[in-house]
């Protein structure tokens, strides 16, 4: 045993394969020199404290989720202004993604709980299939509708969303709920067990993504390029002029967003792993 009990074949064995997957990502294209530092020490902390179960459905998250922000990219290529940052995830991205994951990780050691793994099931299966809604709803021939008012709004407004979305919502949390249920299995824990975090992950994912599109609706920080007369996630649009916010906490960025969602999808996992003993 290593470090605080932690096991230290886990411990370097994630270090050494987050440092291969953040190199092949930045190979591909899916993430930058910042975003590899943030993939390794996300995946070292999940691996190492929390073992190979969570570390599978960190890989499952980062597989999927980086094929389908390359899937159909050429039709994809007039929205990168909307949006605050392109498919090369960079630290921000990472830790807002995997940090709540990898602080979980950290606390299953600490205090052992069944729960811990199902909250991170949760965690990841929130921000999976926010990633899954966005790169497949955006390719929807219907015109998404704001989560709030149900008005039509412009493809890849934050908090739109159409039915093709929703479904994928759906698919992208049970993704990661599947692969937690299959690393419970392999553990060796019964069918029941492998229900409850089907279902925990499953429900945590899709409330986790629907936040997350609630809060682009309503708090997030949005801006205005006078230029293109556009609206955008961006301080500084494409074009190089500077924007103005029209909605928003200033501080609310999308990176805050989906940590958030990802603590809201995690604490929905939980609540039903607690109800299901």
């Amino acid at each position: 045993m290593g470090v605080w009990g932690v096991n230290s074949i886990n411990l370097w064995g994630g270090f050494f394969l987050s440092v291969g997957i953040g190199v092949l990502g930045y190979r591909r294209g899916a993430l930058n020199m910042s975003g590899v530092l943030g993939a390794i020490l996300t995946g070292t902390l999940i691996f190492g404290w929390g073992g190979w179960d969570w570390g599978l459905l960190l890989i499952a998250f980062f597989v999927s989720s980086s094929f389908l922000s390359f899937y159909r990219a050429g039709d994809k290529v007039g929205l990168a202004e909307k949006f605050s940052k392109g498919h090369r995830r960079d630290w921000g991205q990472a830790l807002a993604n995997g940090g709540l994951a990898a602080l979980l990780a950290i606390c299953s050691v600490l205090w052992p709980d069944s729960l811990w793994f199902i909250a991170a099931a949760g965690a990841l299966a929130a921000v999976n299939a926010d990633t899954w809604a966005t790169e497949l709803g955006v390719l929807s021939r219907r015109a998404p509708r704001l989560i709030t008012t149900g008005r039509p709004v412009e493809v890849g407004t934050s908090g739109g969303i159409t039915g093709q979305g929703t479904l994928a919502t759906v698919g992208g949390a049970f993704f990661i709920g599947g692969m937690g249920t299959l690393a419970t299995w392999v553990g060796g824990a019964d069918a029941a067990s492998g229900g409850r975090v089907l279902l925990a992950a499953t429900v945590g994912g899709v409330v986790g993504s629907l936040f997350d599109s609630l809060m682009g609706a309503t708090v997030q920080a949005i801006y205005w390029c006078d230029t293109c007369q556009k609206e955008t996630e961006r301080r500084i649009h494409r074009c190089g002029s500077e924007t103005r916010q029209v909605r928003g906490l200033s501080w609310m960025n999308n990176d805050v967003v989906n940590f958030l969602a990802s603590l809201a999808g995690a604490a929905s996992a939980a609540g039903i792993g607690a109800l299901w003993q």
